[in-house]
Parts: structure tokens; sequence; C-alpha cells
């Protein structure tokens, strides 16, 4: 257990040096950066977004059990384990914004720029919010279409952050789950994926920094007990004694 600690506690820093330093700088949302970059990291937002979420789970598992090559009950039972964990991870993401319910950046900046009360832009329902996003935003021109119903799509509160919870959980899961089969590359690309998607929730006007950090601390919670569970009762995640001596075959003829 003290090794998984580890190297989910090491990773779980990774993830927060960019919320954390962009909290520390002061930095602060505001509309109209460029189209282009947006549309870059509103297609990365969207891997996560209902219902490419879904799909992007079935990618990652089916990578991760490949990766493991488990007996087909310990594989059914690694697969389990990882979807539980990030439901779990959302439901506990819902239950922290209904006790904290902290608007999102756009609500502010439309309280700030459109003379709405983000109380009573918050005591209507999701229904109502999202035509009165509509209405307001109609003839604004420093917000682009798409990120108009995105924002309308879009109307919870924002702490934590669901698709950092989501994104965190994934990338934290494969550290927990491959780094012992030194499958290095793959956590590069979950790792990148992961961090490209909360640095969206940011330029998208969704989250404060806050909100991410956060996220990416209950998701370690969560990914540790599920790493533990995963040794437990699946097999060891070290590599087995085949892949070692091929592994140290490869390194003696280098």
């Amino acid at each position: 257990m003290l090794n998984i600690l580890r190297r989910i506690s090491l990773a779980t820093a990774l993830l927060l040096v960019m919320p954390i330093t962009v909290w520390l700088t002061g930095w602060h949302w505001q509309p109209g950066a460029s189209d282009l970059k947006l549309k870059l990291f509103f297609a990365v937002t969207e891997t996560v977004t209902r219902p490419w979420g879904t799909l992007t789970s079935l990618l990652i598992s089916a990578w991760v059990l490949w990766c493991l090559r488990f007996r087909l009950k310990p594989a059914l039972v690694l697969l389990a384990i990882m979807n539980v964990t990030i439901i779990a991870g959302q439901y506990t993401g819902s239950l922290i914004k209904n006790q904290v319910q902290e608007a999102r950046p756009y609500v502010v900046w439309l309280e700030q720029h459109h003379g709405i009360d983000e109380r009573v832009f918050y005591q209507q329902t999701r229904t109502e919010r999202s035509a009165m996003v509509n209405r307001l935003l109609v003839d604004e021109p420093t917000v682009p279409g798409w990120l108009k119903r995105h924002w309308a799509f879009e109307t919870g509160f924002a702490f934590p952050s669901g698709h950092t919870l989501f994104a965190a959980s994934w990338a934290l899961l494969a550290v927990g789950l491959l780094w012992p089969r030194k499958r290095y590359l793959t956590l590069a690309i979950i790792f990148g994926w992961a961090s490209a998607v909360m640095a969206s929730r940011l330029l998208l006007g969704m989250h404060w920094p806050r909100d991410l950090v956060m996220a990416t601390v209950v998701a370690a919670v969560w990914v540790s007990v599920a790493t533990w569970l995963a040794q437990r009762f699946c097999g060891p995640l070290t590599l087995p004694p085949v892949e070692q001596k091929e592994v140290q075959e490869r390194n003696n003829g280098l």
C-alpha cells in the first residue's frame, strides 16, 4: 500500500502544478481568447462531456486491460473497479457541488456584464438557466456560438470540476496500475490528455483553479483505494517473470 500511495501522491502533485500555479498568479478568465485555440481545447473537453465520456472510459479501460493482460475473471473485476471508481468520483463531486454551490466563472461574468443575479440564476431549473444563457448571449460578439451552446449545456455549480475529476481519475488510475509495468509512453499520453482537459476548463470559463485542485485531490483518494483493491483482488501489478526477462534481455542488448 505504501508504494501505491507514493506513486499516486507523486502523480497527483504533478497534476496540481498547473492549477496551483495559475491560482497563485491571480489569473482570471475573460472571454475573447483566440477562437482556434479555444476550439482545440473545446475538442479536448468534449472527450469528457456526455456522451463522449462513456466512449473515453471504454477506450482507456480496454487499453489498461490489454497492457495488464490479466485472465478473464480478474480482468472483469478490474474493469468493474476502474469504472466504479470513476462513477464514485462523479457522485462525490456532485455532492460537494450541491453543498458549496459556487458559481462558474462565466456566470460571474454574466453578472458583471449582463446584470443578472447569480443567486437568482441558480435558483432556477437547469432548463430555465439554459434559456437565460441563450437569451443573454444572443447578440454577444465576444463569445463564439459554439461556446454559448456549451455554457447553456453546462449550467451547474463549479466546485469541484467534474471534468477534472474524470480525467484526473483516469490519469491516476493509469499510474497506479501501469507504472509497475513500465508503460511510460501510455502514462505520458494519458497525463497529457488529462492536463489538457484541466486547462480547457479554465480557458472555456467553466472553472476556477481551486475547482481543479479539489477535483484532483478527490480523484487521488478514490484511485488510491481502487489501486489497492486491484492489487488485492486482481493479482500483482508488477511485471510477470517472463516479461521481466524480456525487458532485461532488451536492456542488455543496448
